[in-house]
């Protein structure tokens, strides 16, 4: 099959066409899953950020 001829070989020629396939997949699937919300202390740290970045 596909001009392979050590089965061991084979496996892992499709083991990794597989594993890519159901990573695609579940990216797809879980891309829009995280809650992107902005807390308090996410802005208090991106404005200490960037004073240390102006002081630089």
């Amino acid at each position: 099959m596909l001009g392979i001829p050590d089965p061991m070989v084979l496996a892992a020629f499709l083991g990794c066409i597989a594993v890519t396939a159901i990573s695609v997949i579940y990216g797809v699937v879980r891309r829009n899953a995280a809650v992107d919300e902005v807390t308090r202390e996410d802005r208090a740290w991106a404005i200490e950020e960037k004073k240390v970045e102006d002081e630089l």
